[in-house]
């Protein structure tokens, strides 16, 4: 049998296999699986933008997978969200402003007067 080289990376090949030391080989197995994960959905929904799909899912998606290991994923998330959630306010405002504006108004009651007199023929 062959024994392990002895040096530098000898040693910490014997170490890393010793079973006191698989908490840190089980973190790093798991930032990468984590990095290899999120980057590619991250990947995929950025490509999302020009392709057809659903970006704007995807893109938060592997942002979330991304945060559970890193803080800038994290504060990008929060962007995400805060911007999105903006969006949705302005737009939700928007559809009742149109409800109650001045042309909508003058239809009603134009509507209401017309259905007041229904005997007199139309102008």
């Amino acid at each position: 049998m062959t024994a392990l080289p002895r040096g530098r990376d000898g040693e910490r090949a014997e170490q890393v296999l010793k079973p006191e030391n698989w908490e840190i080989t089980y973190r790093w197995a798991r930032r990468i699986a984590i990095s290899v994960v999120g980057g590619t959905v991250l990947a995929i929904g950025v490509a999302m933008i020009v392709l057809p799909g659903p970006a704007f899912v995807v893109i938060p998606l592997g942002l979330a997978i991304l945060g559970a290991e890193y803080a800038w994923a994290r504060r990008w998330l929060r962007k995400v969200k805060s911007r999105t959630a903006a969006i949705v306010a302005r737009v939700r405002n928007t559809g009742r402003k149109t409800e109650s504006s001045p042309p909508a108004q003058a239809v009603r009651q134009t509507a209401a007067a017309t259905a007041a007199t229904p005997d007199e023929p139309p102008r």
